[in-house]
């Protein structure tokens, strides 16, 4: 039981409180930036800002993702179909489906991964 505790964390800044999810990540030139919200052996919440031109190339999971696009539009390919997301949109990328993340321009999105 302490080893999993160990890999445990949470973001302080959201511990109890309140926040604005777009203004935890900050975009930068020509990167990604990643910060996790939550770690767990249960899942993980990681919000990521995406400069234009960036991308994840195609990999798979053995966990379902939800993606929720905070800010910009979002461009996935999930089994080889593209899927183009506002912000404000939500899609489920199953577990073990070939998937990717291209920025066609600038967006944020917060990642739910569900371990089970």
């Amino acid at each position: 039981m302490a080893d999993e505790r160990q890999k445990e964390s949470v973001l302080p800044a959201c511990m109890g409180k309140g926040q604005q999810l777009t203004e935890l990540v900050d975009y930068s030139a020509d990167s990604i930036v990643s910060k996790t919200i939550l770690d767990k052996p249960s899942g993980t919440i990681t919000l990521f800002s995406f400069d234009r031109g960036q991308s994840l190339s195609e990999h798979t999971s053995p966990y379902d993702a939800v993606v929720q696009v905070l800010d910009g539009q979002a461009s996935l390919t999930i089994a080889g179909q593209n899927q183009h997301l506002p912000a404000g949109g939500i899609i489920v990328m199953p577990a073990n489906v070939p998937h990717a993340v291209n920025a066609e321009e600038r967006f944020k999105m917060l990642l739910t991964m569900v371990r089970v």
